[in-house]
């Protein structure tokens, strides 16, 4: 049977494919232009603008949207905002005090296997092995991997935090901060305001969630629930959860 794709997964789509024409672009300048892409990531912004600044604004304004999001962005990010939740029928405060407690657990989890293996990245930089344009390579290649989790596969979703979805996903808006990672050990302006607002959204979100965990919950919020999901994008996962499941 045909699957009727939504707005939502449409948009998706749109975006993904623009992600994947970036990292083209990034990964060809990489492979036959090494030295320039060099020079456009450590061109100050003040001198001339490069193919990178603008990739650089597109990233920024990116992660500004997610601390200040409209309405049509998708749910898994929206459930944020205080206008979203609609709490359910007798709200089970145990119950949401247990999902809290076990999705924290894993989600540090999700943050210690990630910062370990950047961390391998960052000793690979220091050691002189891997160079600038490597870092900036891996960072684009986090930027398509980004969607790919969205759409197709999460492994964290899948091994880690096993969550439904990524409308119910704790760490949804963790993902600039993982994608900026290796721009932390680069120092120039480019690296370091990319990888410092990330860590804003990711400090943005971490607040919000706990000082109001109900949102974030299936169990206490009916927008989140598989019947009220207008989203609908993960038709095409490989690991999706079938709707009646609750975890």
């Amino acid at each position: 049977m045909k699957k009727e794709l939504t707005r939502q997964m449409k948009f998706y789509i749109v975006k993904f494919l623009l992600r994947i024409t970036a990292f083209s672009i990034v990964l060809y300048f990489y492979i036959f232009h090494k030295q320039t892409l060099w020079e456009y990531v450590n061109t100050p912004f003040w001198k001339v603008v490069t193919p990178i600044h603008v990739l650089w604004l597109c990233f920024m304004t990116i992660m500004i949207l997610h601390i200040f999001p409209f309405d049509k962005l998708t749910m898994a990010l929206l459930k944020s905002k205080k206008e979203k939740f609609v709490p359910v029928d007798n709200l089970d405060h145990y119950k949401l005090l247990k999902f809290v407690q076990d999705m924290n657990i894993k989600a540090w989890r999700v943050m210690l296997v990630w910062l370990l293996g950047n961390g391998v990245l960052g000793v690979l930089y220091l050691a002189g092995i891997l160079e600038d344009v490597d870092l900036v390579m891996a960072t684009v290649f986090f930027f398509i991997c980004d969607y790919i989790c969205i759409l197709i596969f999460c492994p964290f979703q899948t091994f880690i935090m096993h969550n439904k979805c990524c409308v119910n996903c704790r760490i949804y808006d963790w993902g600039h901060f993982m994608m900026f990672t290796p721009m932390l050990f680069l120092r120039n302006f480019f690296s370091w305001s990319l990888f410092f607002t990330s860590c804003v959204v990711l400090i943005h979100w971490e607040i919000v969630y706990a000082k109001h965990p109900e949102r974030f919950w299936e169990g206490t919020n009916k927008r989140l629930q598989c019947g009220n999901c207008k989203d609908k994008t993960c038709k095409l996962k490989l690991n999706r959860v079938k709707p009646d499941k609750i975890d």
